[in-house]
Order: structure tokens, then sequence, then C-alpha cells
């Protein structure tokens, strides 16, 4: 009798912990959690309204979050009215990643439709692509239901851009162009041409002649950093953990001022600008996206604290990845561990990013230093 009522126990148990891991995150754990670069308080209480009163999943209380701050146009630098380029067009990037099925849906350089991340969520959900991109990518949200065509532009980033243009169109993102310190027309530089003409000559045999550095030359690194400011370029990169304990991350921008027409930055890049995956946790990232996206920071966090890195470390090691190669970049990025532990890290400015959980009366501001 005792040896049946402990096998009856032992079945109960079995049962009880399978049906816990169908139901989610036990009683007590620190779920649901919203992490989001800097202190984009509305967004942040947005997407907990939806993942903890409406009980929505991680990826519409993301979309959620990211879509008020599109609206509100949080710093000018993201949704439509901001981020004017070199012919004073506004245009939008954003990204959202399902860290349950790893599936991504992004687009970039969008025209003509202010809705961002509800267009990259399209992309996700009714296309086998990844990322759409252009005027091709407006056409597609118009086509499925997004309003537009609108008028990105606003009465503030146009004045921004005129003022820009009576400013010889400095600064911008040119380099090794003349003219040099006014708008263009631009052309190669006699020392780019040079330049250009001892990489191009060959030997008969097909080795080159020119002059080739040895790869080693930091100088020749030089990041386009002192551009980038918390209020000319931005991004929303937020995380979210649903009560079932699935993560999902996403980004919104309108890009860098005065960008060159048709730049892409980190924004819309799955492992640059955010990444997540159930089973370790989830990053978000913000910055200089032209050089933070040759490294990929968060696939490294996430891939970092996957071998066991603290957030706190994984984030640490991300920015110093960069910093080496670049010590002038300017950017940072938050982590997240799948159970809710969260750090940042940060190079070259003070990075504020914003969490909500269920110990937290509303929102709290992290402040990291360099």
């Amino acid at each position: 009798m005792a040896l049946r009522n402990l096998s009856l126990l032992l079945l109960l148990l079995l049962l009880f912990e399978s049906f816990s891991r169908e139901m989610g995150p036990a009683e007590g754990q620190s779920f649901p959690v919203v992490v989001s670069t800097w202190p984009f308080v509305e967004a942040v209480r947005a997407a907990w309204r939806s993942v903890n009163d409406r009980g929505s999943p991680a990826v519409d209380a993301v979309v959620d979050g990211c879509t008020t701050c599109e609206e509100l146009r949080c710093d000018g630098t993201v949704g439509p009215g901001g981020s004017p380029d070199e012919n004073g067009e506004t245009t939008l990037d954003a990204l959202v990643m399902n860290g349950a099925t790893m599936e991504v849906g992004a687009v970039a350089a969008m025209r003509y439709v202010k809705d961002g991340i509800k267009a990259a969520k399209l992309v996700m959900e009714y296309t086998q692509h990844t990322l759409l991109v252009g005027e091709k990518a407006s056409v597609f949200a118009i086509s499925m239901g997004l309003p537009g065509p609108t008028n990105l532009s606003s009465p503030e980033s146009i004045e921004k851009w005129i003022k820009w243009k009576e400013n010889s169109c400095q600064p911008n993102f040119r380099k090794n162009v003349i003219p040099a310190y006014d708008c263009g027309p631009y052309h190669f530089s006699n020392s780019a041409s040079t330049a250009l003409e001892n990489t191009c000559r060959l030997s008969k045999n097909g080795i080159g002649e020119g002059n080739w550095s040895d790869g080693n030359n930091l100088s020749s690194l030089e990041s386009n950093s002192k551009l980038i400011n918390l209020h000319n370029h931005d991004t929303i990169s937020m995380a979210v953990i649903d009560k079932m304990g699935h993560i999902a991350v996403g980004t919104s921008t309108n890009g860098a001022t005065f960008k060159i027409p048709g730049r892409v930055g980190d924004g819309p890049i799955a492992g640059s600008s955010a990444y997540a995956d159930d089973e370790v946790g989830a990053c978000g990232a913000t910055g200089d996206g032209d050089i933070m996206m040759r490294f990929l920071p968060c696939y490294q966090v996430v891939e970092s604290m996957r071998r066991g890195m603290e957030p706190k470390d994984a984030a640490a090691d991300a920015i110093a990845r960069i910093a080496r190669k670049y010590p002038h970049f300017v950017g940072a990025v938050f982590a997240l561990n799948k159970i809710g532990t969260h750090a940042g890290a940060c190079h070259g400015w003070t990075f504020q990013y914003s969490v909500r959980n269920p110990s937290m009366d509303d929102v709290e501001i992290f402040t990291v230093v360099p």
C-alpha cells in the first residue's frame, strides 16, 4: 500500500511539473518584465499595460510600446517628423523579433508610412522574408492595411533641414570628398582618388603594386560618433518577457539626422540593435549604429549569457569589443536574462534605460556611466 501511494504521489508530481511548464513561470517569479533604452517612460508603461494588464504576448507588448514612442516622437528620433536626411526627408527603420520562434520582421529606409514597428510585424507575420526596404516596404505596408502614403516630415524637421543647408550642409556624414565643407554634389577628393588608383593598379602577374596599409592602423578607424548624440540620433530598443516567460524585442528609429539618403543603420538589423532568445534572454542597443552594426553587439550579449556570463558582464564585454577598435564611438546596450535580471553598459556617453517589473510601482530608470 505504501509503495502504491508513493508511486501515485510521484505520478502527481510529474503531472504537476508538466502542467507548470505548459502554464509558464511559477507564481513569485518576476514576470512580466519590460526594459527599454532611455527614459521612454510612456512607451514602457504602454508595453506594461499590454503585457501585464491585458495579458498580451511579448511580441504584441513590444509593438504596443514602440508604437507609443512613434506616436510621441520620442526625442524627435523615433517615428515621423524627425531626423531629416540630406534631402530633407524622414524615413523609418524598425524591427521586431520573437525569441520563441526566432522569427524576425524588419523595414528599413521606409517612406510614406508612419507605423514603423507595425510594418515590421507585418513582415514577420505575413511573409517568409526578414527585411523589406525603401519605397517597396511602404507599398507592402499600405497593401496590408497600414495608413498611407503620408508625408513623414514635420515643420520642425523641415526647419532643421533648412538651417543645415544654410550652414553649408555641416555637419554631415561624407568623407574623402570635395567639397569638404559645403553642400554637394560631391566628388572624390584628390587623396581619395589617388588611394583608389593605388588600390586598383595591378602588375602584369595580377599582384597589386599600390601602397597597402598593414590593416592595423587605428587612425583609419575614425567613427562618425562626433555627429551622434541623444537628440540627433537614437533608437528605442525594447525587450519584453511575458507572463509565459516568452521574450520578444523591438526597435524603431528615424535614423541619423542629415544621413545620406538610403542609409540604413543598426535599427532593423537583428543581432545589432536587438536580439532575443527564449532560452537565454535579450538585448537592446542604441548609439552610433554605423559602427555598432559591424559588431552585432546584441547577438554577442545573448551568446555571452548563453555561455554563462551574467548580464552585467555580457553587456560590458560587448561594448569593450567595439571600443577596442573604435575608441571614440558612442553607444550602449542593455542585457536581460531569461529570469528577468538586467544590466547596462555604455561608452562615450552616460546611458539610461527604463524597467518595469512586478516588484515596482511604476517605471524605474537606471543610469549607467562609461
